[in-house]
């Protein structure tokens, strides 16, 4: 991709695109039925972000993940962030 057009990212959103890129890197071959797997990937996601993540909403998105198979993406993840 175009530097210019991660550089532009970086400045709208104050995510580190370097940072995006290797925790997209380490998904590819995760086992997101793993709990502690989990855990770790919303606790990195929310680093990431810059968006702190309670303990009962690590919870539920560690349920709706694991339990009930839902997919693991940044999509679910952030609506599930919002959904306070």
């Amino acid at each position: 991709m175009d530097n210019n057009f991660f550089k532009n990212l970086e400045k709208k959103t104050g995510v580190n695109m370097k940072d995006v890129l290797e925790l997209a890197g380490s998904l590819q071959n995760a086992n997101f039925k793993d709990e502690k797997t989990v855990r770790n990937v919303i606790k990195r996601v929310s680093q990431i972000a810059n968006k702190p993540v309670s303990k009962d909403m690590e919870d539920k998105i560690v349920k709706s993940i694991v339990a009930d198979g839902k997919q693991l993406d940044f999509n679910t993840i952030s609506q599930m962030m919002n959904k306070k």
